[in-house]
This record gives C-alpha cells, structure tokens and sequence, in this order.
C-alpha cells in the first residue's frame, strides 16, 4: 500500500513526539511491505513565526491532497509567549480550528483504557479486582460554542463578552451516526451527554440523537447531564461503552478521561471526516515546559498514528501490531517521565522520548 501523510509537527514537544511515532510508522512499512510518503507543513506558533498567521492555505491544501493528516501539539504558554498578545483570530489555537472547519473534521474519538500494567498510575480509589474500563468519547469538534458568533463589546458603560452555542440537526445527527456505528463494533452501548435541563442545544441533541436511536434497535441509549457524566467517570467509569458529546462538553470530558487513564501522555484521538480521511493527534498540549528536553511521552502520538492505519487506510493487523508492541513495552517495564511512580520504582526503566520510540519499534 502507497499512502500520502501530511505531518504537522507543531510547537512545544510536537516535534518530539511526532518523529517518534514517524520511527513507528516506517518500522510497519518495513514489517508489511508499505510506503508511506510525508510531507511537513507548519500550524500553529511555529506558522505565526513563518508567516504571520497560524494557518496558511498552503497547509489547507497540502492536507487536502493527503491520505491522512498526523498532527502532534500546537500552541504555547499563554503567559509568556509573544503569539498570546496577537488578536485571538491570529493565535496558535485558531488555526487549530479554522483547520478542522476546512476539512470538515466533525467527528473526534478518544478513546480512553486502563493498561493494566498502569493500574497504579489510575488516580481512581482502589476497587476488589482492579479497575478495567475502555471507553470511546464521540466529540462533535466543528459547531457548538468554539465556532459561534463571539465578540467583546462594551454594552451599557460595561465590558461584556458573548460566546454563542449553536447546533442544527443535521450537525446532531451526523455524530450521533457516528456514535452508534462506533457503538455497534463495540459494546453496543451509547450515552448522549447533554445539558438539557438547560440548554435549547441540549434539548435539540436529545430530540435528534433519540430519532438516530430508532435506527439502532441494537444499541442501549442512555441520556445523562454532562455534570453527572463528570463526576460518574471518577465514580465508575466502566459503565460507559461510547459517550457522545458536543464540542464543549467534549473537550473537557476528553481530558479528564485521560487522566483517570494514569496520564494525558497516553491518550490518542481521531477526528474524522466522512469517508476514510482524518487527522490524528495526541489529546495532550504542547507542553513548553519540557520542549527539548527529551523527556515527552509519544505514547498518545504513536497510538494515534495506530488510529490512522486503523480507520484511514484499514490496516487492521497493522494497527493492531503498534497497539501491541506499546503494551509490551509497557509490560517490560518501561516508561516515560510522566509514568514513572512516585514510590517503588524497582522493575522499571525510564526512559526519554526516543529511547522510548525505539522500544516501542523493536516490538513490531
């Protein structure tokens, strides 16, 4: 198989990250007789750097042109670096999102399971037998109140800023789609996150997903507030099979199924288009903290390029091989930084971003 990737490395620990899970993708080219062919572009800080904007069309159309897109961090921190001074259209993360519109990338899965050889990591209180969760959260990621009308404006001598959520249902329904077919390879159990005590948006998404319902029979639905789903995936996060969300509620139930996973470092994502493109990146930031220190855990990023062959290019065994080899790497006992225990670290090894890439390539 001959594919094209468009590579956004990105800022921060991007780079680092991204090359790693590159060594991986050429190792399965390697083992199973592909070819991948890559071709970098810039997003982000380092395009603001470039160009004086965070996303130029050159970047929208070489991703156009591609199989797939893989992606590792964009963005810096908020408080130092000069693209934060920038008027918020021209800063890092809106080329994030004005990238996401032009692909029309509606649909973001994060999967989210428990290693058992990172149980101890699980902030989660002990329970008899261990923990043993795997979830899948469906976020819509193009409407919603990241992509409303906003403005700051000074209205009646006071400074007042205005985010609009908003959603059709054809945008509801498209996900909700998504949910219940994603559903059916699974468990065959969805729950709709809303806010529909309070929400027009919410009470739309309820109405909609429920009419999808009706052509799943298979499939359990289950509507839950998205204050109760927050704190139920700390209370008992095996309940859940496939979560549906929107774009809001979305990111924020992402992030804190990742951490119940023992680390936003292993958490990878799939935004889809319809048909077989999509764009693949860790759910993690760019963590200028640690950028070039070599300390980066590319787990999420190389699990995320497992997605690609997954669900872009259906190599099935493929994806399933790299999603082995970082389980066995896990289980021989090393780790990244962020992995490492506190306490007893006998039978353990550390190691940095690369050698931890490398690990990770012998085992496919």
């Amino acid at each position: 198989m001959e594919k094209t990737i468009a590579v956004i490395a990105g800022d921060g620990i991007g780079p680092e990250i991204v090359r790693e899970a590159g060594k991986v993708l050429d190792r399965v080219c390697e083992k199973y007789g592909h070819t991948f062919h890559y071709t970098d572009v810039l997003m982000g800080g380092c395009s603001i750097d470039a160009f004086g904007v965070p996303l130029t069309d050159e970047t929208i159309r070489v991703c156009k042109e591609s199989d797939a897109v893989l992606m590792g961090s964009i963005g810096g921190d908020a408080a130092t670096s000069p693209w934060y001074k920038l008027e918020p259209a021209l800063r890092p993360e809106a080329g994030l999102l004005k990238l996401r519109k032009a692909l029309n990338l509606y649909c973001n899965l994060r999967p989210a399971y428990l290693f058992k050889e990172l149980a101890d990591s699980c902030p989660l209180a002990a329970k008899e037998g261990g923990r043993n969760f795997d979830l899948v959260i469906c976020r819509e990621l193009t409407g919603g109140l990241y992509f409303g009308e906003r403005y700051t404006r000074e209205i009646d001598g006071l400074v007042t800023a205005v985010d609009t959520a908003v959603y059709n249902e054809n945008e509801i329904r498209r996900i909700a789609v998504k949910a219940f077919e994603t559903a059916m390879k699974r468990n065959r159990r969805v729950t709709s996150v809303d806010k529909a005590n309070v929400l027009d948006t919410s009470r739309l998404w309820r109405k909609v997903v429920a009419e999808v319902a009706a052509d799943y029979p298979e499939v359990e639905l289950s509507n839950m507030l998205v204050d109760n789903c927050a704190m139920q995936l700390v209370k008992d996060p095996e309940q859940f099979d496939v979560i549906v969300t929107g774009n809001m509620f979305g990111d924020i139930l992402s992030d804190e199924a990742s951490m119940i996973t023992g680390s936003i470092g292993m958490l990878s994502s799939a935004s889809l288009s319809d048909g077989t493109f999509g764009l693949y990146e860790p759910s993690h930031g760019s963590a200028p903290d640690i950028a070039g220190l070599g300390i980066a855990n590319p787990i999420a990023t190389v699990l995320s390029a497992a997605m690609m062959l997954r669900y872009s290019f259906d190599l099935q065994e493929e994806a399933d091989a790299v999603d082995a080899a970082v389980r066995q790497t896990l289980a021989d006992g090393y780790r990244s930084a962020d992995l490492m225990p506190k306490g007893d670290t006998s039978g353990l090894t550390a190691q940095s971003c690369s050698e931890l890439g490398d690990r990770i390539c012998e085992r496919i």
